[in-house]
């Protein structure tokens, strides 16, 4: 059973973006990366490639190979994006439990963590308090943010949902055992080459196509919708991920359990949870009705806003970058002289800078009531002809 609705508003987005925005450039003492507990995500690397060097690849491996890669893909867009971040559907217990072990496989931590952090992704998309925006660098947006220590607890007031599941709670804390019975598994169908072409290589190839979702599809594709953000749609990325490359559509849209809106969308995710539906397994599956479809295109005129305020703030983010340099020591200041010439000078463009903040807060303020006022449902009715 599908449910047409017509808008999500499980996720606030802020109108303007955060005062306190910092230069791309700059990174919080929390925000760089944790080189100790990052080396088993680097050594995975190693290992996924010298191994299948040495050991070579057998058909056995090769099947294990896109099993590990697009079964537990699965996992990830229908279980942890899409039922634990959004809850686009609704399951029974048991198998919400098969969705949190079978993501919990993929080496990406536990549901609790994974749909936490997304749903703050939602709420503050692209600003300066997302976690993993591009405007903040496509490293960072790729993979930066996961080596780095800021994010390392599980943002339990985010996801009280689920966190009230005993069950969940635990698959979430012993999350990394499951990935290793993955490996055994691995071991045991395809033997050597089973583990470093099926499991080490899989899993490679697996952590970078769920990233691209969080890079790649904010920065390059057709934007479709007017969202506050930069998100994009994003064909070859929808084709790798089972559907998540729609990602313009996503956020336009967030609770809806297709990501692909139209037919010629490919959405393979979509396309198991029907199955699914059909069964009895999943019910009540959110898709968006023909209003929402049809509402908020840009290519209908509806201002851009989410490009107008990316604009905005890597305009701000220069002009922070541009006036920050090393602390220096203090030195007394001769009235008249070099010194408190370069003080007064420096409080001049500081105080330049803040006025120019201002204009460009007041700018985005302007373009989110004319992204409203341009949409389709707020524009006067045209008179029939004849």
């Amino acid at each position: 059973m599908t449910v047409p609705v017509s808008r999500s508003s499980s996720v606030a987005v802020p109108t303007r973006p955060p005062v306190d925005a910092c230069p791309t450039g700059h990174r919080r003492a929390d925000e760089r990366i944790n080189w100790a507990s990052s080396i088993p995500f680097f050594l995975v690397h190693v290992v996924a490639v010298v191994g299948t060097l040495v050991v070579g690849v057998t058909t056995e491996a090769l099947v294990l190979f896109v099993a590990m890669v697009w079964g537990r893909t699965w996992f990830i867009t229908a279980g942890y994006h899409r039922y634990f971040s959004h809850r686009a559907y609704r399951t029974s217990r048991a198998f919400q439990l098969v969705l949190a072990v079978g993501g919990a496989t993929c080496a990406q931590k536990g549901p609790l963590w994974w749909a936490g952090h997304h749903r703050e992704h939602h709420r503050h998309s692209d600003t300066e308090h997302d976690v993993h925006s591009p405007l903040r660098g496509f490293w960072w947006s790729h993979v930066g943010w996961i080596l780095c220590r800021r994010y390392d607890e599980v943002p339990t007031e985010r996801i009280k949902d689920f966190a009230r599941y005993p069950e969940l709670r635990a698959v979430d804390r012993w999350n990394g055992v499951f990935p290793w019975l993955a490996a055994i598994g691995c071991v045991l169908i395809g033997g050597w080459s089973g583990l470093f072409v099926g499991f080490f290589l899989g899993t490679v190839v697996l952590w970078h196509n769920t990233f691209l979702v969080n890079s790649l599809t904010h920065v390059m594709g057709r934007r479709r919708y007017a969202t506050t953000d930069t998100s994009r749609n994003n064909l070859l990325v929808a084709v790798t991920t089972l559907g998540e490359g729609w990602h313009n559509n996503h956020h336009y849209h967030q609770s809806s359990a297709r990501n692909g809106f139209f037919w010629w969308e490919l959405d393979v995710t979509w396309y198991v949870l029907r199955a699914l539906g059909r069964l009895g397994i999943v019910r009540d599956l959110k898709v968006p009705s023909a209003e929402v479809l049809a509402a908020d295109r840009v290519a209908d005129g509806t201002f851009d806003v989410g490009e107008f305020r990316a604009h905005c703030a890597r305009a701000r983010s220069t002009v922070a970058d541009a006036h920050l340099r090393p602390g220096a020591t203090p030195r007394p200041l001769v009235p008249g002289g070099p010194e408190s010439q370069l003080a007064a000078a420096e409080l001049e463009i500081e105080l330049e800078k803040a006025q120019l903040d201002e204009v460009l807060l007041g700018a985005v303020g302007a373009a989110d009531d004319l992204r409203r006022a341009t949409r389709r449902s707020n524009r006067p009715a045209v008179p029939e002809r004849g």
